[in-house]
């Protein structure tokens, strides 16, 4: 299995996606499974309350909550049984975090952890993040993966912008092994700049199979990464671009998330109000954001209270 699978990674043919067979009940469990996945936003819920943030949590609110919204978007899918289990053939099983193995969540039985039938890579995105993309690494070696198993980035917001509980946005789903054959295949042959001065080797992790123990070496490593950037798989070309754009382009209380990371980053260089308020303005007048004047008034409000909180 490892030389099949590393052999499409480094390929220069661009790597496709695995064929499932019908005939395994996983595969209809995954596609029950992937229609979860999609009303996660109307089911999640939160028992999370922010208020009176500051300034210095707001901007690192992935590292602050990243675990407790992977937690409870497990808890959604184990409540969502209805959608991907319709016809009670998984009875015995429930989906459950395994916070230091890959995948990090895994459909198993409550009698027999060691025998998952699916599992999911999941991570969480704070869309106001500064970064404007997932900034984690994902560097496991399609081997490490079932053909079933998926990568999920859930991106989420607070309910009232800057306070209130966490809401999910739509997921970004794929298949794993897919995911770290593209990365690979990026790292090697589709990164812009000058190919000819760089080594784009890689020491493929030598697992052999799905679900390995905790502690199994299951990552692959560049050769030479000085920007620390192997494993970015929110800058993989063909990935998860569409998608991205798609949630940056998502109004957040009426206002789009991108121009929410750019005023934040005005806020972050500036935490006076006043200064905030002239920045918002400049940034209207040279047409860097387009909203209209109640929306530019909205941000200045929100922007106004976070300042008091840190005065």
């Amino acid at each position: 299995m490892t030389d099949q699978s590393d052999s499409l990674s480094t390929a220069s043919v661009a790597p496709v996606r695995a064929e499932l067979p019908d005939s395994d009940p996983r595969t209809k469990l995954r596609s029950n499974v992937l229609d979860a996945l999609a009303a996660l936003p109307f089911y999640f819920t939160s028992t999370i309350n922010i208020e009176g943030l500051d300034a210095a949590d707001l901007f690192s609110l992935n590292t602050l909550l990243g675990g407790a919204i992977e937690i409870q978007t497990v808890e959604t899918l184990n409540r969502l049984r209805d959608v991907w289990d319709p016809d009670d053939e998984w009875q015995e099983y429930g989906f459950q975090r395994f916070s230091q193995s890959f995948p990090d969540v895994r459909l198993v039985k409550q009698s027999d952890v060691t025998l998952p039938v699916l599992g999911i890579e999941l991570k969480g995105w704070y869309l106001l993040s500064k970064e404007a993309e997932p900034s984690f690494r994902y560097t496991a070696n399609a081997s490490a993966c079932s053909p079933w198993d998926l990568i999920v980035v859930v991106p989420w917001t607070l309910s009232n912008v800057l306070s209130g509980t966490p809401r999910a946005h739509k997921p970004f789903v794929e298949q794993a092994g897919y995911a770290a054959h593209m990365r690979t295949y990026y790292w090697k042959h589709a990164r812009g700049g000058n190919a000819a001065s760089r080594n784009s080797e890689i020491i493929m992790a030598t697992v052999d199979a799905p679900y390995p123990p905790a502690g199994t070496q299951i990552s692959d490593r560049p050769v030479q990464d000085s920007g620390k950037n192997f494993g970015r798989v929110a800058r993989v070309k063909g990935l998860m671009d569409e998608w991205k754009d798609e949630q940056l382009d998502m109004n957040v209380s009426g206002i789009p998330a991108r121009q929410w990371i750019r005023f934040l980053a005005a806020f972050s260089e500036t935490p006076d109000p006043e200064a905030v308020a002239v920045k918002v303005q400049a940034m209207l007048k040279k047409g860097i954001v387009n909203l209209t004047n109640e929306q530019a008034e909205r941000i200045v409000a929100l922007l106004e209270e976070l300042g008091g909180l840190m005065s």
